[in-house]
């Protein structure tokens, strides 16, 4: 019987995905071994994302595992996933994707986001959030927010901030949903590239019997192709964490319709675009909207971000 090594990092939402995969790969028949651990973004919590670098920092220590062979594959979040991988290292499969809007999380049930008169205070560490929450809503004050979903719940609880703002996915995973008091538009709140769906990373050195096993049981080819867009996008943009950038590919028919853009980190400028084609495209799709963006105002605002961040 084939056995598959599966990596993970330790928190509860990592370990619920892990385990959902598991769950998959030995329903199809195989046998599963999970080794979790703490990467350097788990580890590090009061300092952001874009001040840690955000290049593999919830993934590096994954990596590892895998270069070594102690671990076949491992199970990412795809919106924390590096535009670009390190060399040898590869995406072999997608996940059926769970919604992809932001929400809003609250013990208070009458937040309101459109009152002007009360001051409100939101967690989240996501640069994304902060940008769109200024360009939307300039009345409502964000505060730094990272850790685990249970840590930053702990912290609201403690009065560090009214409301946190959070995937659905993972909110609905570890079963917060009762606690959600609205849920973003995606027209407006465009999610991050990859958000509500699960990655699976190996080395290209897994044997091929192996790959072909975990990509007929785990991979969902929608997915994939949303994906693949949503990544080629990113990648153009040579983005990751540390930037404003937004992008959700969805199938029509046989073709991708993929719109993202770019913000700057005062949320005076959102520069939003949409591309269409084929499925097959899903690479050149991508890549039209970053060329777009980058010409049309998102090399300034990248330029800036650079000067902001050090």
């Amino acid at each position: 019987m084939t056995t598959i090594n599966i990596g993970s990092r330790k928190s509860k939402l990592a370990m619920w995905q892990t385990d959902t995969v598991a769950g998959m790969l030995e329903d199809s028949g195989m046998e599963t071994n999970i080794s979790s651990m703490e990467t350097k973004g788990d580890k590090i919590l009061d300092v952001s994302i874009a001040k840690i670098g955000s290049k593999g920092v919830f993934t590096e220590e994954l990596e590892d595992q895998l270069s070594n062979g102690a671990t076949d594959i491992a199970v990412h979040s795809a919106k924390d996933m590096q535009s670009i991988l390190p060399a040898d290292f590869e995406l072999i499969a997608f996940t059926d994707r769970e919604k992809s809007n932001d929400v809003l999380v609250s013990r208070n049930t009458t937040i309101d986001l459109d009152d002007t008169g009360k001051k409100i205070r939101i967690g989240t560490s996501s640069v994304r959030r902060i940008a769109l929450l200024k360009h939307f809503y300039p009345h409502v004050e964000t505060v730094e927010m990272r850790g685990n979903l249970q840590t930053r719940i702990k912290k609201m609880d403690a009065g560090d901030c009214d409301a946190l703002m959070l995937a659905y996915a993972g909110v609905k995973r570890m079963e917060y949903e009762d606690m959600i008091v609205k849920i973003f538009s995606e027209d407006e709140f465009i999610p991050p590239v990859g958000q509500g769906c699960i990655a699976i990373e190996s080395a290209t050195s897994l044997s091929e019997e192996k790959r072909d096993k975990i990509r007929a049981c785990l991979n969902n080819p929608d997915s994939e192709s949303c994906l693949l867009a949503e990544r080629a996008y990113l990648r153009t943009m040579e983005g990751g964490c540390s930037i404003p950038a937004f992008g959700l590919a969805v199938l029509d028919g046989n073709d991708i319709i993929l719109r993202g853009g770019l913000a700057s980190l005062d949320g005076k400028t959102v520069l939003i675009k949409t591309e269409q084609g084929p499925r097959e495209q899903a690479d050149s799709i991508g890549e039209r909207l970053g060329h777009y963006i980058l010409d049309n105002g998102g090399r300034e605002i990248l330029a800036d971000i650079k000067r902001v961040q050090g």
